[in-house]
């Protein structure tokens, strides 16, 4: 066969199935990392245009990262009881006004404080998004979505890292309000493009991870995840992977100073990075969508450890590139992996909390691994911080290896006879109704084997 045709069939594969309510939310988080310019360019923005010290770009980032940790828990409450729309709407909203406020800003109290709006409305509607997504596809198709989910995210983020340089050249506070204007299309997109999806309070299971989902929004409470072990055990190994991966923005570029790089040098390297996913994302997702996800996250998580750990031994920016590749092949197989299994052990009626508490260990992750590695190189060297990635990887591959023992096989659900088709009935997108205000009794789940290993789809996917 043509490699042509190959790849041709291998893209539609890949994007066949997936409901249109999935593309529009797909399409809007492009749309909003497209416009992610206030994050690139904000430490240059407060030194070199307003003046300020290093020390308190460094303040007004921290603040930026704990509004993201607060908001994470916020705006997955939101979701489970305001539901994933509203959440959705309020949370980009916000996010449009207080990013515009943000460039009219002078007094570094007052940038200070709304950086801190900022990271708070910027956060809150992470939970929703990967709640809407979980409810709208399929569980067979999930991997397959958040893998997607995840290159918008990475190839929105590379696009506008390159267009931030260039439009501060200009003025920064045209980066403010294309920002603000961008995010405000993602609110309008999901007002006019996607319903809620929300399931009803009472629901058929399909499945004995998601046992729980009859329960009712109010037996759902944050208590309730954090007395969820096999849970938070997924949340600490996923914090460990994060302040790995943190380093990548963190450690490498100081390591990279210090040893007489030049920041060419390292842009050169870490672009790596974001080239790999676009262009092994969804091939690799597509290699591994139907594999053991247990087996998936160890590797992963080695891997990150590791690849990061080699970088002690990388003496030039093509050795330092090669360990760029190894841990972003980690990330390409971690990412929707370990997001798949956080939907997996989530009740149906609690995915807004369960996600908004797995979005706070990356935004906890993200304030503790500048101090770790601040600290650690200062004191002890670089090649510390890389020898201690190399062992964080190793205990989280452990960690996932003794967890997924405990992850129980779903089983099968009875399946009722459906009832006569009624013309004047909306049709069925995706994984569950979505059509309008009311919502339909979500369908029973396609029965799934052992955790990752899925039966092959039916050929009547949308």
């Amino acid at each position: 066969m043509p490699y042509a045709l190959r790849a041709r069939r291998a893209v539609r594969e890949t994007v066949s199935g997936l409901p249109r309510e999935f593309w529009w939310l797909w399409t809007s988080t492009l749309v909003n990392r497209l416009g992610a310019f206030v994050a690139t360019f904000m430490a240059l923005y407060l030194t070199l245009d307003r003046g300020y010290s290093a020390t308190y770009a460094g303040l007004v980032a921290a603040l930026h990262g704990l509004g993201g940790v607060i908001s994470s828990l916020g705006g997955g409450v939101m979701t489970d009881r305001l539901g994933r729309r509203p959440t959705l709407l309020i949370a980009q909203a916000s996010t449009a006004v207080s990013v515009a406020l943000l460039g009219f800003m002078h007094h570094p109290v007052a940038i200070a404080a709304v950086a801190f709006l900022v990271g708070m409305a910027s956060n809150a509607s992470r939970p929703a998004v990967q709640a809407m997504m979980a409810d709208i596809v399929r569980p067979e198709d999930r991997i397959r979505a958040f893998s997607l989910n995840y290159w918008a995210i990475n190839l929105g983020f590379a696009v506008s890292s390159m267009a931030a340089g260039f439009i501060a050249e200009v003025s920064y506070l045209a980066g403010f309000l294309i920002e603000a204007g961008m995010t405000m299309v993602c609110a309008i997109l999901v007002f006019l493009r996607l319903p809620e999806s929300k399931p009803a309070e009472t629901v058929k299971t399909a499945s004995a991870s998601e046992k729980t989902a009859a329960v009712s929004d109010s037996s759902v409470s944050l208590g309730t995840v954090l007395r969820d072990g096999r849970f938070m055990g997924v949340v600490g190994l996923s914090f460990l992977i994060a302040l790995i991966f943190q380093q990548g923005a963190i450690g490498l570029p100081v390591a990279m100073g210090e040893a007489g790089f030049t920041p060419a040098e390292y842009g050169m390297a870490i672009a790596v990075n974001g080239v790999l996913i676009v262009v092994l994302q969804i091939p690799v997702t597509r290699f591994i969508e139907h594999r053991d996800s247990r087996r998936l996250l160890v590797i992963s998580s080695l891997l990150a450890g590791y690849g990061f750990g080699l970088t002690a031994f990388a003496g030039s920016v093509g050795v330092i590139a090669l360990t760029v590749c190894v841990w972003t092949l980690a990330e390409i197989v971690n990412a929707p992996t370990q997001t798949g299994l956080v939907v997996r052990l989530s009740p149906l009626h609690g995915r807004g909390r369960y996600q908004g508490m797995y979005t706070m260990s990356w935004s906890v992750a993200g304030l503790v691994a500048p101090l770790m590695s601040g600290f650690v190189i200062d004191r002890f060297g670089a090649e510390w911080l890389w020898g201690l990635c190399a062992v964080v990887g190793t205990v989280a591959g452990l960690g996932y290896g003794a967890l997924m023992r405990r992850v129980p096989e779903e089983e099968p659900a009875p399946v009722e006879p459906a009832e006569s088709p009624d013309p004047t009935e909306p049709k069925s997108v995706g994984y569950r109704e979505l059509s309008g205000p009311a919502e339909p009794a979500a369908p029973a789940e396609p029965a799934v084997g052992t955790l990752g290993q899925v039966p092959e789809r039916s050929a009547s996917a949308p």
